[in-house]
C-alpha cells in the first residue's frame, strides 16, 4: 500500500460561515453539491454518487466551524476535513479543505475538489 500525502486547499467564500456550515455538515446540505445523494445515520454518512456508495464516519465536528469525516472503507488513518476560517480583521469567509490521496493523484484530487467547490459557490451563490 502507498503512503497516501496529505494536501490542503482554501477558498474564499461571499457568505456567511453558518450559512456555509449548514452546507458542509448536514446530509441535505452535502447533497446539494458533493455528492448526488447523502444519508446519515449517527455518525455515518453514506455518500451516494450514480451507482457508487460511499460510506464515511463523522470523526469530529463544531458549530460554525468544522467538520471531518473517515471513509469507512480507508485502510489507513487518513480523513478529510472542511474548516471554516474567518479573518479577523476583513471579516473574508474561507473554506479549507484538508484531504490525502496517492502521490501520483495530487493534481487530479486538488481539480476534483475545484470542481466540487465551484458547484458549492454556485449553490450558495457566492460567485
Amino acid at each position: 500500500m502507498h503512503n497516501k500525502v496529505k494536501y490542503e486547499m482554501e477558498f474564499t467564500f461571499q457568505s456567511s460561515p453558518q450559512l456555509l456550515y449548514q452546507y458542509i455538515s448536514t446530509p441535505s446540505g452535502l447533497s446539494e453539491w458533493f455528492a448526488d445523494n447523502v444519508n446519515s445515520r449517527g455518525e455515518v454518512y453514506t455518500f451516494i454518487w450514480d451507482d457508487a456508495e460511499e460510506q464515511a464516519k463523522l470523526l469530529r465536528k463544531k458549530g460554525d466551524e468544522l467538520v471531518k469525516f473517515r471513509w469507512i472503507e480507508a485502510e489507513d488513518d487518513t480523513f478529510f476535513e472542511m474548516r471554516i476560517v474567518v479573518d479577523e480583521i476583513t471579516k473574508d469567509v474561507s473554506l479549507i479543505i484538508t484531504d490525502f490521496t496517492e502521490e501520483d493523484e495530487v493534481d487530479e484530487a486538488k481539480m476534483l475538489w475545484e470542481n466540487q467547490i465551484s458547484d458549492l459557490k454556485h449553490v450558495l451563490g457566492s460567485l
